[in-house]
């Protein structure tokens, strides 16, 4: 069955993760200029940069579900086909 399956194709869940991803990239740069000023001696950034660092723990959790709504999705696809095989054996 993975024969016909196209390489390109959208499996539930890969949105998520690319968000997840996306989400995890902009804290990851918050959190750099965050951090910056303590290393090269400057005044500290306000207050909302340090929220803003907290999205990659929320890009974190995102991409996570993302990957647990896959699998999901994977193990129904396997639970179906091997219920047609059964019923095909039974024949």
């Amino acid at each position: 069955m993975r024969d016909k399956t196209q390489a390109n194709s959208a499996q539930p869940g890969d949105g998520l993760v690319r968000a997840g991803a996306l989400v995890f990239f902009v804290g990851a740069v918050a959190t750099l200029v965050t951090v910056a000023p303590l290393f090269l001696g400057t005044t500290p950034f306000p207050t909302y940069m340090f929220g803003l660092s907290m999205l990659m723990g929320v890009g974190f959790v995102i991409a996570g579900a993302g990957v647990l709504r896959s699998a999901g999705a994977g193990r129904r696809r396997a639970r179906a086909a091997r219920a047609v095989s059964g019923q095909l054996s039974e024949q």
